[in-house]
């Protein structure tokens, strides 16, 4: 989901979801920070699929929301949850080329990537945006109420190919308000990230589900 900000008060906001559902091999990912135009204040966040930002560098896209929230998933098998070993989660995202607007090949296999990026236009005003992201206390089984911690999800990122490692870093959901980066003024960050299930012990069967948040703010 892409969202381009208007104003607000007192920040400037914009916010994307993804869904995680628990119930292969994975690729490596980029990271890259790249510099934009300077110009009248605005934020740029995708998680996930989104619309590109405008021409190469300059954010200049429409303002709006594509209204699209991605889901990453698993669905172990009995053997698997019995294993007690960390589950790569899958992505039903199909966004591979960077918003950026310069056609980048980021996200070479979407199907077990998100992406992740974010970018902080200004020709005044203050020099950072914040990237945080919210998360439930659990995944929750509507049908029957039980609960799976948030925290037996986790990502990762890499970034082979000159990009640079950890500008959105690597951590584990905690069932809060997580700082996740700081965008410079003029700046433009974009990685991609691998979900994963923690299986640490057995769990009753149904479909868990929970939405976090990712919200790109300025003062």
């Amino acid at each position: 989901m892409k969202r381009v900000s208007r104003p607000s008060t007192p920040q400037r906001l914009a916010r994307a979801c993804v869904v995680l559902l628990c119930v292969g091999e994975v690729a490596a990912a980029h990271a890259w920070s790249l510099s934009i135009s300077s110009g009248s204040r605005r934020l740029f966040l995708h998680v996930g699929n989104g619309a590109v930002s405008g021409s190469s560098g300059t954010l200049n896209g429409s303002a709006g929301t594509s209204g699209i929230v991605n889901t990453v998933s698993v669905a172990p098998t009995v053997a698997q949850l019995l294993s007690g070993a960390a589950l790569a989660m899958t992505s039903n995202s199909t966004q591979n080329i960077s918003l950026y607007g310069d056609g980048n090949n980021t996200c070479p296999t979407p199907a077990s990537q998100l992406m992740i990026g974010a970018g902080f236009r200004r020709n005044n005003g203050p020099n950072n945006a914040t990237l945080t992201v919210s998360s439930p206390t659990n995944l929750t089984d509507t049908a029957t109420g039980e609960v799976i911690p948030i925290s037996q999800i986790s990502w990762t990122t890499s970034a082979p190919n000159g990009g640079i490692a950890n500008i959105i870093p690597p951590g584990t959901f905690n069932g809060g308000t997580q700082t996740l980066a700081t965008v410079p003024g003029n700046t433009y960050i974009e990685n991609c990230h691998t979900f994963s299930y923690a299986n640490s012990a057995l769990r009753a069967a149904g479909t868990y589900t929970g939405q976090v948040t990712y919200t790109l703010s300025s003062p």
